[in-house]
């Protein structure tokens, strides 16, 4: 009974296009905003911050990125870390080499640099899709795996090959803390994911899903494959660049070219499957699923006392996480997102059976 929308008339084409039509969702994204805003920064530990939110915001924010390309224009990519290991090491290079920039320009440029990169490497799209276009995104991660490896100028000559990052400067402050950080992530992935949801509802969203849904059919009404395809590819590598030099700066401090690997794009995959291709929210779901889970599955044992050796938490974290990926394909092919969606869609309902 408290989710309807009863009484709430839109009145103009303004309300009737909002991202939350509904008052109650606004309510509660706004409810939600003010905890992670407000409450989270002073309740949760440095622990939490450090190895489970910020952690958690990236990862969504990744998956935003790789969503774009994949739930929404249909280009099946497998070089997400590659992506995100151009925008660490070009926000790098940019911290050493000229370091008195704004790290809010640093992560523009980063990102515009990944986007390059991804327009490179989506020009195959243009000739060739599925699993084709899969594996020339993935000749893209092994060629940026010997890359940054082989090419010492990228690790500022490092004679280890990892790299360690400089304190993060915004308009003269320093951050440093962990509450300053999460804050930090928080507010680019929160104007991210707004940015994204409104750029799938406007013409370009609504032209990388006629390429999905049908390619030929799209091109026949006027849509240019060129434009659509590079675009989703751009905008796509745009996010995940500055995804990766938050990682690479908030998250890990240094890091070496293993950092960005293969498993990594492969994470990022399960996580826009199981939340659900072509949604926004879905990524969230899927960051959390991929993300928390595991460090559950880890503590778990420990909490119950049961006394299990680290090699076999380790095994059977693996194995767990595995049977339910292919759990949620089988029982819901449209992830996490769409149970979502179910639930509000009966709430809308209730108590009435239909």
């Amino acid at each position: 009974m408290f989710y309807r929308e009863n009484g709430q008339f839109k009145t103009s084409y303004r309300t009737d296009l909002q991202v939350f039509p509904i008052r109650q969702d606004r309510i509660f994204i706004w409810a939600l905003l003010a905890v992670a805003f407000v409450l989270v920064p002073f309740v949760a530990s440095e622990y939490t911050l450090r190895a489970l939110l910020i952690p958690f915001l990236i990862y969504a924010l990744a998956a935003i990125g790789l969503n774009l390309l994949v739930g929404y224009c249909g280009q099946i990519s497998l070089g997400t870390g590659a992506f995100m290991a151009v925008g660490a090491y070009a926000a790098y290079n940019l911290v050493v080499r000229f370091p008195a920039v704004n790290f809010l320009v640093v992560l523009v440029i980063a990102g515009l640099c990944a986007a390059a990169f991804g327009i490179l490497f989506g020009i195959p799209s243009l000739r060739i899709k599925g699993l084709y276009l899969a594996v020339a995104t993935l000749a893209a991660q092994f060629f940026v795996d010997w890359m940054f490896a082989r090419v010492k100028w990228f690790t500022n000559y490092s004679s280890s090959g990892s790299v360690s990052t400089a304190p993060i400067e915004l308009f003269g402050m320093v951050v440093d803390t962990p509450q300053e950080k999460y804050l930090f992530v928080l507010s680019v992935v929160v104007l991210m994911a707004l940015a994204a949801k409104n750029l799938v509802r406007g013409h370009i969203g609504r032209s990388w899903m006629a390429m999905r849904d049908m390619d030929v059919a799209a091109e026949v009404i006027g849509i240019r494959p060129v434009y659509a395809k590079l675009t989703a590819f751009a905008v796509s590598s745009f996010v995940v660049g500055i995804a990766g030099a938050l990682w690479g700066f908030v998250h890990l401090g240094s890091w070496e070219p293993a950092a960005f690997n293969l498993n990594l794009s492969l994470r990022l995959l399960f996580m826009i499957i199981i939340g659900g291709m072509g949604s926004i929210v879905g990524c969230f779901f899927g960051a959390a699923f991929m993300w928390f889970l595991p460090i559950m599955l880890n503590q778990l044992p420990t909490t119950l006392g049961i006394p299990i050796s680290t090699a076999l938490i380790a095994h059977l974290e693996l194995m767990i996480v595995g049977a339910l990926i292919v759990f949620f394909l089988i029982v819901e092919p449209h992830g996490l997102a769409r149970l979502w969606s179910i639930g509000k869609e009966k709430l809308r309902l209730w108590p009435f059976p239909h």
